[in-house]
């Protein structure tokens, strides 16, 4: 018998203590450090070597069957592209999103049909075998090779999929929720998590088989459990999305088997997740006149060009300090472009409100979007709307000058596809084929935003 001995754990960034304290010295949260009973096993025992472990890499190459290592496109387009062209076998996704956005809808339609497979299987440890049918009959899921199960213990799941080996796909909803029995800290916590991903990644890797993890996350939105959960598997994919709004957004932040940088966009329906293939018409709102502090930016998302509006109010405040708020779009930046307005068009900011939204519940990260982000707080200012079927991209550094963006062509042709016809972008866009359907103006400084609209 090994001897249990106890560990307190920071719930947050895993770190180990000797005892229990109030607040973690490493990452500095509070209340998160919680006991959990580890077995003390010490081994000096070495594992064996093969003749054969080292292998020449051009040897490897020669003997390795790649027809075995396919790419399997699911049902969705959109998932394709934000997964690289479709599911490799062998891989571990983690999918993380906050409480009800639709993951596992969209697990449940993933599994509906994807080329190449032979067994599909759906392991719920939240829900029971009766709730995920009821589910996956209002979708409309008619899958006969689909087997669905219930269990929260990492034992019986591991030996209930043993035998499935190539062509196969597993999916465990979700990973804080399953515990082990070598284990004895309770589901959740950070060495559960740990070790049950750690087993289940070494299944896909032995069996060839796909699994694709589905993660709680954390208030701030980081998926919850150690940080070391992501290094883990190959591919981490959120799925996002303001409840208030139909639209969902699955944005990678790893892929060791395509881009990191695409983001696939759906609706929610009754019937389940529906593609927006035009997604720029999606989040764009149409008004029967011009409103002032609205900005239509044009970015990029991967290798789509996606048209968004940007709308920006600011209101006389009394108190001492005032507001700078932002729904989708960094408050640090978006006070970094109002100290620049102030301070370089002599707009004064100290007693006025700024607050900034992106319509629709899209997060924009892009630099490309200051330069329609000042356009909107100016036009708000004045109370002036921008020129009709105008688009702005840009960035702008803190002196105020309006600095070029990649991709411009794209974003050019996007917006001209919509029917926008005055493009406003950084005096360096490299010129293009001069087209009589649409005007390029080309701006130096953001005191050419004021020039336009007569202030």
């Amino acid at each position: 018998m090994t001897k249990p001995i106890s560990k307190f754990v920071c719930q947050e960034c895993g770190s180990t203590f000797s005892k229990w304290m109030g607040q973690c010295d490493v990452c500095k949260a509070w209340n998160c450090i919680v006991e959990e009973i580890v077995s003390d096993v010490k081994t000096t025992k070495q594992a064996p070597v093969p003749d054969d472990f080292f292998v020449s890499i051009c040897d490897g190459m020669e003997k390795t069957d790649y027809s075995t290592s396919k790419c399997h496109k699911t049902i969705s387009n959109e998932v394709n592209r934000v997964l690289g062209g479709g599911l490799i076998d062998g891989a571990v996704i983690l999918l993380g999103g906050p409480p009800g956005i639709g993951k596992s809808t969209l697990l449940l339609q993933i599994l509906a049909d994807i080329k190449g497979l032979d067994n599909f299987v759906y392991i719920s440890a939240e829900e029971s075998i009766k709730q995920v049918m009821l589910r996956a009959n209002r979708l409309q899921i008619y899958n006969p090779q689909l087997k669905i199960a219930a269990s929260s213990s990492l034992q019986q799941i591991l030996q209930s999929i043993s035998s499935l080996k190539h062509n196969s796909i597993v999916v465990i909803d979700s990973i804080q929720t399953i515990s082990s029995e070598l284990i004895q800290s309770p589901p959740g916590s950070i060495s559960q998590v740990r070790f049950c991903t750690q087993e289940l990644v070494n299944f896909a890797k032995n069996n060839d088989v796909i699994v694709i993890i589905v993660g709680h996350i954390t208030k701030e939105g980081a998926i919850a459990g150690p940080k070391t959960l992501e290094h883990m598997v190959d591919c981490v994919l959120y799925f996002e999305g303001d409840k208030s709004y139909d639209y969902r957004i699955l944005r990678g932040e790893k892929n060791r088997y395509g881009p990191t940088d695409e983001i696939g966009v759906f609706a929610m329906t009754g019937t389940g997740l529906e593609e927006i293939s035009n997604p720029s018409a999606a989040f764009l709102s149409e008004h029967n006149e011009n409103v002032s502090g609205v900005a239509v930016f044009s970015g990029i998302e991967g290798t789509r060009p996606i048209l968004s509006e940007i709308q920006a109010l600011v209101s006389h405040t009394s108190i001492a300090i005032p507001r700078r708020s932002s729904v989708g779009f960094d408050s640090n930046r978006l006070a970094m472009l109002v100290a620049v307005l102030s301070n370089r068009c002599k707009i004064n900011f100290s007693n006025k409100d700024v607050y900034l939204n992106i319509a629709g519940g899209l997060r924009i990260t892009e630099p490309a979007a200051d330069l329609p982000v000042i356009a909107a707080i100016v036009s708000s200012a004045f109370q002036k709307p921008l020129p009709k079927g105008s688009v702005f991209f840009g960035e702008v550094s803190l002196s105020g000058e309006a600095r070029q963006s990649h991709l411009a062509y794209s974003r050019i042709k996007e917006a001209q596809k919509l029917g926008f016809t005055e493009i406003f972008c950084s005096y360096k866009t490299d010129d293009f084929e001069k087209s009589k359907d649409v005007n390029i103006r080309k701006i130096k400084s953001i005191r050419d935003i004021i020039k336009i609209l007569g202030t």
